[in-house]
């Protein structure tokens, strides 16, 4: 993505493990309610399928943008300008890797993140024989986020043989009002993080028990293939600042949570 040119830029480092990544992006229901997640996974190698984009749509720079306190113009401008074209060493839709029982992960993002920033983490897990399900938050404290909804009957386009039934509403990171205290809000976050990590747990596990999967983002990727290849005797929760208290939180409440 990016209307600019990328530079040369290091890139996401490969994984360290025997294993080819594969990733997938998941939004089990469209409204806001539902999962929203990217799974990291062993793959399948083949040619054919192409590298994930690292930050897969400009609104994500237009949240950072707000959670640095920056304009969102320039932002834009250089973010497209240097990470535009980065991609993640992660087939995008390629085929789960049968044949073992992997372990699975939660993975959870800090303040003013999202599912796809802590790619380089999700796919050296996977590289290993590791299930990464990064699940994006829509609490406002990701940078940027989004769900889909009905298009109303004023915004109809019968006519427009392209159109989508369903439209993409953004939610951007919720900062504290100045001089506010800030722990009721991180504290309403943390309990809504929480619940979807265990959300998530329960969709990978309902895919592992091979019940089928309702997808609301357009996907070739068989979730079939999944049915009975995770361990769920190993699954954990893990995250990053914000992220690692949420995880904390999670295994407070799930005993499933190794």
């Amino acid at each position: 993505m990016g209307s600019y040119s990328s530079v040369q830029f290091c890139g996401i480092p490969q994984g360290k493990g025997p294993h080819t990544v594969g990733c997938t992006d998941l939004m089990s229901d469209h409204t806001i309610q539902g999962s929203f997640l990217r799974l990291f996974y062993p793959c399948v190698d083949g040619e054919e399928y192409e590298e994930a984009v690292w930050i897969p749509k400009r609104e994500y720079y237009l949240g950072l943008a707000d959670t640095l306190k920056l304009n969102r113009t320039i932002v834009d401008f250089i973010f497209s300008y240097y990470f535009g074209s980065v991609k993640c060493p992660a087939k995008m839709n390629a085929p789960f890797k049968p044949g073992d029982k992997y372990p699975l992960v939660i993975f959870s993002h800090g303040l003013g993140a999202f599912r796809t920033l802590y790619s380089a983490i999700c796919i050296g897990l996977a590289s290993q024989g590791i299930v990464v399900a990064a699940v994006e938050h829509r609490d406002e404290s990701a940078s940027a986020t989004f769900y889909l909804r009905e298009r109303s009957s004023a915004d109809s386009c019968e006519n427009d043989v392209d159109c989508e039934a369903l439209e993409e509403v953004w939610l951007y990171n919720k900062s504290p009002k100045p001089g506010a205290d800030e722990f009721p809000l991180r504290f309403e976050q943390v309990q809504k993080r929480a619940d979807e990590c265990l959300q998530a747990l329960d969709l990978m596990l309902d895919i592992n028990a091979g019940k089928p999967v309702t997808n609301a983002l357009s996907s070739n990727f068989d979730w079939s293939l999944l049915k009975d290849s995770i361990d769920d005797q190993k699954a954990a929760v893990a995250g990053h600042s914000f992220g690692a208290a949420t995880a904390i939180k999670a295994l407070g409440r799930d005993s499933r949570f190794r």
